[in-house]
């Protein structure tokens, strides 16, 4: 009972409590509460910071904290590689993600490292960031670059590809080109080979309108060279035999490399034979040794050879060859003027084309042999101190001149073959040696020729007679129209003077005009001479009577005329009536008077034809 009567006393106690007002500090003292109430934590919500701390946050904020919002490029650390990309830390909400795809200029790319990015999309779908570090070198490539060309800094780069002249180089993000000639002191022969490989390159020029870079390789190592090749030029002398390495064969020589230093071996230097192409005596990248002819006086220019390091061929020929003797050899080199035989190694030998055949119309070299031909001759001439030597071939064969009367008498008829013209005749070949020449005059007894050409043509056979033999001059004469006889001796007959033939006129030509009687007769009719007994003029192709009034068988010429065809006619016309005017005055016995008569009527009579 009495413990219920305490609990009714507590709760009568907290009921009074709770019906009491709680009074509040702004209630119980107003005026201290306005004065220290803290206004602008009230309007902006927040409780207000103090100075100092507020200046420590953004003091870190700023240290490490990366606004994403910004362009600007930053520096990010590698904390992880995947297969396909690279984390990057850049001290923001989340981490950057870069594909390995931009850093195949970096193989090397390690945890760790690092890189500058820019940021390339704030959050993807996912709430990633993106970050891009092929961007961010592209930012801050072309001051690298520049710095770079200033300083003449060693850059690493990126071979990407092939292009026309050279090769594609990714530096710092810029694709810069390697000229083929930049990319090794040695000619490149397979620029495959430096595809997506990593090397080092000096930047040697930029083209800042066209934002173009050039880069090289070589320039790393000229200097170097540089050195070694003053060294060696130093050094070298005449008559020098030194150690070479194949750099390049042209078609006119071989360059060597001696150690820094190119020297060239011209192609006349290479062997004592004669070669077509360096190739058949060297290869590329092949040791040999070589000796120093000359260089001039900066010894930049190093002329070099290798025949002259073994015995001149010349010098090994057998004393026992001679004149007269035979040689076999290979044809090496045709010209017009003759052939080049090398009956020896290194020793060659020349056959003229006059001594090839013997014939007397000279052929080119070609006629008679190619080059690879394996050809006999007989020694002409040797000199071994001026290392020349000719040769000969128709001295095989006896000559043809030796049984020359035997075999072409004086009147003999032969068939030979035109070999050549001349404005005043045509050589004729009856044999391999023994031409002749058939004078223009002896071509034709009827034809007029100009010029050979008119008659017959290269290659055509023609029967001849042999009509003059010079065996010390080595000179036949031969006639191709004493073959048949002189149509002319007919002619003479047949259209002698006075004959009278029918014929038209051919052509109509200055100061008269032509007749063809025949193939071979074409008479010459004057102006006067066509005149009809009409008292018109004969024309083109019209036909009529001619006599011939002049032949000349010597000049060929004949001339003949119309008119005094019937001029003739009248003359015998007016005999006829002459005579029977005396018939009959003496049968008659007439008077004097009527003969007169007589004569004047027939005198009218012919002047009225006329």
């Amino acid at each position: 009972m009495a413990e219920k009567a305490q609990e009714a006393q507590v709760e009568s106690t907290e009921a009074k409590k709770e019906e009491t007002p709680v009074v509040s500090e702004a209630q119980a003292n107003p005026e201290k509460f306005l004065k220290e109430f803290n206004w602008h934590n009230y309007q902006e919500g927040i409780d207000e910071v103090d100075d100092l701390q507020l200046k420590e946050f953004e003091k870190l904020v700023a240290e490490n904290f990366v606004d994403t919002l910004d362009d600007e490029v930053v520096e990010g650390t590698v904390i992880h590689i995947t297969d396909r990309d690279a984390i990057i830390d850049i001290n923001a909400k989340s981490e950057g993600v870069i594909s390995l795809n931009e850093f195949r200029y970096n193989p090397n790319l390690a945890v760790g490292d690092k890189v500058e990015v820019l940021i390339d999309v704030r959050e993807d779908a996912t709430g990633q960031l993106v970050l891009s570090h092929r961007k961010a070198r592209v930012i801050k490539a072309w001051d690298r670059v520049n710095k770079a060309h200033e300083t003449g800094e060693i850059v690493n780069g990126f071979v990407k590809c092939r292009t026309k002249g050279g090769m594609i180089v990714d530096v710092f993000g810029i694709e810069a080109f390697l000229p083929g000639s930049q990319i090794d002191v040695k000619p490149i022969r397979d620029y495959d080979q430096y595809v997506n490989k990593t090397m080092e390159f000096k930047v040697v020029k930029i083209n800042h309108e066209f934002k173009n870079v050039v880069v090289s390789h070589k320039a790393l190592i000229e200097a170097d060279i540089e050195e070694q090749k003053k060294e060696i030029i130093g050094q070298l002398e005449k008559g020098q035999v030194l150690e070479g390495v194949v750099k390049n064969i042209t078609s006119y020589g071989v360059f060597i490399d001696l150690g820094g230093v190119d020297g060239l071996v011209h192609i006349t230097d290479l062997s004592w034979s004669r070669i077509n192409h360096p190739n058949e005596i060297v290869e590329l990248d092949q040791k040999l040794n070589v000796v120093i002819l000359d260089f001039d006086e900066d010894k930049s220019r190093i002329q070099l050879g290798l025949k002259q390091l073994s015995k001149h061929p010349w010098e090994a020929l057998a004393d026992t060859v001679a004149v007269g003797d035979k040689v076999k050899g290979k044809v090496v080199v045709i010209a017009d003027y003759g052939a080049f035989i090398e009956v020896a190694d290194g020793v060659e030998g020349l056959i003229h084309v006059s001594e090839m055949s013997w014939s007397t119309h000279l052929r080119s070299a070609q006629d008679f042999v190619a080059v690879g031909d394996e050809v006999e001759a007989v020694i002409l001439t040797l000199d071994r101190e001026d290392r020349k030597m000719s040769l000969g071939i128709k001295q095989l064969h006896p000559d043809p001149w030796t049984d020359i009367t035997t075999k072409y008498p004086l009147g003999s008829k032969h068939t030979g073959v035109v070999r050549n013209f001349t404005n005043f005749g045509v050589f004729v070949e009856l044999e391999e040696g023994i031409d002749g020449l058939i004078y223009i005059s002896d071509l034709s007894w009827t034809k007029k020729i100009k010029h050979p050409s008119e008659f017959c043509s290269v290659g055509d056979k023609l029967d001849v007679v042999v009509l003059e033999l010079d065996v010390e001059g080595r000179k036949l004469s031969l006639g191709h129209k004493q073959t048949t006889e002189n149509p002319w001796d007919k002619y003479e007959t047949d259209f002698a003077l006075e004959t009278v033939h029918t014929a038209e006129i051919s052509e109509i030509v200055d100061k008269g005009a032509t007749v063809e009687f025949n193939e071979d007769i074409v008479a010459f009719v004057p102006t006067r001479h066509l005149e009809k007994e009409d008292g018109t003029k004969l024309k083109k192709g019209e036909s009529a009577e001619f006599k011939i009034i002049e032949f000349n068988k010597e000049f060929k010429r004949v001339v003949a005329s119309h008119t005094a065809v019937f001029k003739a006619e009248e003359a015998k016309i007016v005999k006829q009536a002459a005579r029977k005017a005396e018939a009959a005055a003496a049968e008659a016995k007439p008077t004097l008077g009527d003969a007169n008569d007589a004569l004047q009527a027939l005198k009218d009579k012919l002047d009225g034809k006329a």
